[in-house]
């Protein structure tokens, strides 16, 4: 970590279990004050960082005394996802969980001039097509209103980590940048793609300005068995024999085949698979490749992703561990897990993944901050 008195300070709203925070503090940012409303998560959180009892406030956003948040450099914002989310209920910001983030802008409203000059707001695709557009839009308009303009761009795990998750990430300032919304619009599709196009383009009257990014790191097409946990044979964590062959017998034909190809294979090999329901009937899904699909939190819809090892005429299954879980969201082993495991998968399911964080901070956030003190330079001059 950098000098206290000099490194940028964070504002942590929604911080569930940390892992805004753990992308973050590489790169020299200092989380003050943190707030989530799950007793739960900042158990986790806790265990990760125990200076927690200091600075995290287990509240509603909506009952925070806006007197009683530490002026920061940087507020984060991960607000809640269900009421966006194809896998939750599709509510938009007026559901009861989304609409949370209007406690957010009910408190920077009230810090006025000096709330933080940097946003990072983060949540998933959805955030574009609730209610046809209308929700994202107005999330910008209230930025806007505040005197914020707003960069957006999308960054999937996948990059970064063996985890098919794509995000959309809001930047927004109070400093002087280019407010060219074209700009924008210039981006390659890894960073902006069609319906994040199409979303700008539609609000292109609103506040908008610029970050040149660099490429992002390609996309993977492996890596899960590597990040599996060594667990034997005959742990009891792996599934019976019936329970494998009910599992089986849930898998349409081409997910069946996928599975017996891999058990004929003579070398074992890992795949991942969620239950859905299909056409009133629960489906096992299988993917194709060496990747693990968007963990996901049982409260948005979706429940645990499961794990299948096949190879040299065996087949096993089990749930992933939260283990599994962390290093999908790129959390290093020497971070301690000690809460129960549904308690872990939902913390993690429902967090960011950590490298992403980090990847922004660098190319974002950190120039922005540079821009920030040279600012208060000129005006000390």
């Amino acid at each position: 970590m950098g000098n206290p008195v000099t490194s940028p300070t964070v504002a942590e709203y929604f911080a569930g279990i940390g892992l805004a925070r753990m992308g973050l503090e590489p790169l020299d940012w200092r989380v003050v004050w943190a707030n989530d409303i799950s007793a739960k998560k900042y158990e986790l959180y806790h265990t990760f960082f125990p200076d927690a009892d200091r600075h995290y406030l287990v509240k509603d956003i909506f009952d925070v005394d806006p007197a009683s948040v530490p002026l920061t450099t940087l507020a984060t914002c991960s607000f809640p996802c269900i009421d966006l989310s194809l896998a939750g209920n599709m509510n938009g910001m007026s559901g009861d969980h989304s609409s949370a983030f209007w406690g957010f802008i009910k408190i920077l409203k009230a810090q006025g001039e000096v709330a933080p000059p940097l946003l990072l707001v983060e949540n998933v695709p959805g955030w574009l097509y609730s209610n046809k557009g209308a929700d994202f839009r107005l999330t910008i308009q209230a930025l806007n209103q505040l005197g914020y303009v707003c960069d957006v761009f999308t960054l999937d795990a996948l990059r970064f980590t063996p985890q098919s998750r794509l995000r959309v990430f809001l930047v927004a300032t109070r400093l002087q940048g280019n407010k060219n919304p074209h700009l924008i619009l210039s981006r390659p599709p890894s960073l902006l793609p069609d319906q994040l196009r199409k979303s700008v383009f539609a609000n292109s009257d609103l506040g908008w300005f610029y970050n040149e990014l660099p490429a992002p790191p390609p996309l993977r097409s492996s890596g899960l068995a590597k990040i599996i946990e060594s667990i034997s044979d005959d742990d009891d964590r792996w599934w019976h024999e019936d329970e494998v062959k009910r599992h089986l017998h849930m898998m349409e034909a081409a997910h069946y085949q996928r599975v017996t190809q891999l058990v004929a294979h003579e070398e074992a090999a890992y795949r991942t698979f969620f239950r859905r329901r299909r056409k009133g009937q629960q489906r096992a899904e299988v993917r194709p490749d060496d990747l693990s699909g968007c963990l996901r939190t049982a409260v948005g819809g979706s429940g645990k992703q499961f794990l299948i090892k096949a190879g040299g005429g065996q087949l096993k299954m089990r749930a992933m561990t939260p283990r599994e879980y962390a290093r999908l969201q790129g959390v290093p082993d020497e971070y301690p897990i000690t809460v129960n495991g549904v308690q872990a998968l939902t913390g993690f399911g429902d967090a960011v993944c950590v490298p992403v964080i980090t990847w922004i901070a660098q190319h974002v956030l950190n120039p922005l901050f540079e821009k920030h003190l040279l600012n208060q330079e000129v005006q000390l001059a």
